[in-house]
């Protein structure tokens, strides 16, 4: 999947689109990263114990927001990768607006429940997908956007294992594992959590033949900041709208 071709715009002759959109979310692998990244906190030796406390913290928070940088290496050469998540887990709420790359800068993606909207800033177009069709067309072994404010739902869908926890208490780092269960991609996500202020620092995808497929740092993390659903909803009322 190349990065660029989110921002390709929709044609409208013949009903077709252009096959930089023939797939509904192209944002899809940025949008798995993020979603996995909502995930507050982690303490316990055991996976399972991690996943159970990282659930609770997490629906404890009112709202979640933080910055993703670094790079990726979709289809060819390494892309720099920068954009914002925000999210209100109790709405089942996301909202992605990124800064790179070029191609990429000022498009904004609102995932809820139920759709998925895509802004693309250069054609100042908004296009709506189904939550259902873009997880069934996900990249990087799928993301149903419905879970992303529940932690414990996402991880059930995958194999999930601590690598290692380095570093002394209240300073430990752990390092998880995951690879999606139905086997649709042997693709690994790697997620490291600090126990000093309970957050993910770095996220990394690994593919199968080892090659790094994106590796990107966490910065700017905050709980509860007041963040508001029509704010996280908010989209340029003059776009055009199309539906998929």
């Amino acid at each position: 999947m190349n990065l660029t071709s989110a921002a390709a715009p929709p044609s409208h002759e013949n009903g077709r689109d252009t096959p930089g959109m023939s797939k509904p979310l192209r944002f899809t692998v940025l949008a798995a990263l993020s979603g996995v990244l909502l995930i507050p906190s982690a303490s316990a030796q055991s996976v399972q114990d991690i996943i159970s406390k990282v659930d609770a913290a997490q629906k404890a928070a009112k709202d979640i927001s933080f910055r993703l940088s670094g790079s990726a290496s979709l289809e060819s050469s390494p892309q720099k990768i920068d954009f914002t998540v925000k999210s209100i887990p109790a709405q089942g709420l996301a909202r992605l607006q990124f800064n790179a790359p070029d191609a990429l800068a000022d498009n904004i993606v609102v995932a809820d429940k139920n759709e998925i909207r895509q802004y693309l800033f250069l054609t100042n177009q908004v296009t709506i997908t189904s939550t259902k069709k873009a997880a069934d067309g996900a990249g990087f072994g799928g993301l149903d956007f419905t879970q992303l404010s529940n932690t414990a739902s996402l991880l059930s869908q995958y194999d999930v294992k601590l690598l290692s926890t380095t570093g002394a208490a209240g300073k430990r780092l752990f390092q998880l594992e995951a690879v999606p269960k139905n086997g649709n991609s042997t693709d690994k996500t790697r997620v490291y959590i600090t126990e000093a202020g309970w957050r993910p620092t770095r996220i990394q995808i690994v593919s199968s033949a080892g090659k790094s497929l994106a590796d990107l740092n966490v910065g700017n993390y905050k709980v509860n900041s007041g963040l508001s659903v029509a704010s996280l909803k908010k989209l340029p009322q003059d776009a055009e709208i199309i539906r998929q």
